[in-house]
């Protein structure tokens, strides 16, 4: 029994023996998290083999479990580190991230379907930097505006311009593509961390000011490629349309009308199996899902996603600022892509070929995707570690 500084009694918890610490180090992620990002994932290979059996095989849904499998090893290893080796090396991971999107701008840039976002891997592999840039965007800006709030101290000015200066970069590189989607989704991710850190609110009126001239001018400039501006000709009057996207986007919703409530039963789906609706497997998964599993099954994908968005903020109002600010970048990040993207496919919102976080194929978004996971795991064991502490 011992006195602190105030003359109370307080009891120190020991902490926990370094062998039991050590067998239970693989067990520090989210249960919940990582059962539910689990589930979602391999749907997502189930609905990409149903999606793309017929011209593919099982290749691509193989390559996708490859990615799973891949993610969820970065997500456990990420598990072992302190929250304090992620802060440390948050700013390299942002100069790496950088690096990767000035490179798909240079010779070793590929293009597809009008935008230059792809790097070309060996082995029939590609790499997507704007979806890891979300990763270094989220540690990034949590370890710049951290240190201050850690302090007590409220967020000077010239904070808020230096960390818009980092958001901001990695924002132009991505909209260079044109990516009009992940740019939209790194907007959002620097908003919401900015905000939580403390921002005075003159900043976001601005930041949203600013928002809005840049889709406006997305409408009416030469902002984005031709095959983009016409994706949002075709989200304001379908029957314009323009290179067969319009088509593409009646298929969409013919798709998940057709559905029903229980679907037309897996690898049964007419428009799926007949191959009316191309990039199925990847921007239009969600239609899937909606045809052969109909509307429980979809339900089912949203209330999975909305589990980990909730779970991450969850997180995050437990954990220190550093922790709480990642959590609420990465929820941001996955609440807004997922929207984007569940969006075009309902027709709510133009198609910005932004894919279903673990769900639609591709490796970069995948990895990406599980990279998050694992460190709002990180996040939950910090606030639940933390060492010796009294009671």
């Amino acid at each position: 029994m011992s006195r602190d500084p105030l003359g109370h009694r307080a009891v120190l918890t020991s902490p926990r023996p370094a062998g039991r610490r050590s067998r239970t180090s693989w067990l520090r992620l989210d249960l919940g998290l990582f059962i539910g990002a689990a589930g979602l994932s391999l749907i997502g290979v189930v609905l990409v083999w149903s999606a793309t059996r017929e011209t593919h095989g099982a290749g691509l849904a193989l390559k996708q479990l490859l990615a799973v499998a891949i993610g969820m090893a970065c997500a456990l290893g990420l598990t072992r580190l302190d929250m304090r080796i992620v802060r440390a090396l948050a700013p390299v991971v942002y100069v790496l991230a950088v690096i990767g999107l000035v490179a798909v701008l240079s010779p070793l840039g590929s293009t597809v379907n009008g935008s230059r976002s792809w790097i070309r891997l060996p082995g029939g592999f590609t790499l997507q930097p704007s979806e890891l840039m979300k990763v270094a965007l989220a540690i990034g800006l949590a370890m710049l505006l951290a240190g201050r709030a850690d302090r007590g101290l409220r967020q000077r000015h010239r904070d808020i311009a230096l960390a818009w200066v980092v958001a901001g970069i990695p924002i132009v590189l991505v909209l260079a593509q044109p990516d009009l989607g992940s740019a939209l989704v790194l907007v959002a991710m620097a908003v919401v961390i900015i905000a939580a850190a403390g921002a005075p609110w003159p900043w976001t009126v601005a930041v949203v000011t600013v928002g809005v001239g840049v889709t406006v001018a997305a409408f009416t400039t030469s902002l984005l490629s031709t095959y983009q501006s016409n994706r949002l000709r075709a989200f304001l009057d379908p029957s314009l349309d323009p290179q067969g996207i319009g088509y593409q986007t009646r298929q969409v919703r013919l798709a998940i009308g057709s559905g029903g409530l229980s679907g037309q039963g897996l690898f049964a789906g007419r428009q799926t199996q007949g191959g009316y609706i191309p990039f199925q497997e990847t921007d239009f998964i969600f239609s899937v899902a909606g045809e052969e599993l109909g509307f429980v099954g979809a339900l089912g994908l949203v209330l999975l996603i909305g589990f980990i968005v909730v779970r991450a903020a969850v997180v995050a109002r437990r954990a220190d600022t550093f922790g709480r600010l990642v959590a609420l970048g990465v929820a941001a990040w996955l609440g807004v892509q997922a929207f984007e993207n569940i969006g075009m496919n309902l027709g709510l919102t133009p198609v910005t070929g932004l894919p279903l976080p673990f769900v639609s194929y591709g490796g970069s978004s995948m990895i990406a995707s599980w990279i998050a996971v694992g460190l709002v795991g990180t996040v939950g064991s910090a606030s639940v570690r933390g060492g010796p502490r009294l009671r």
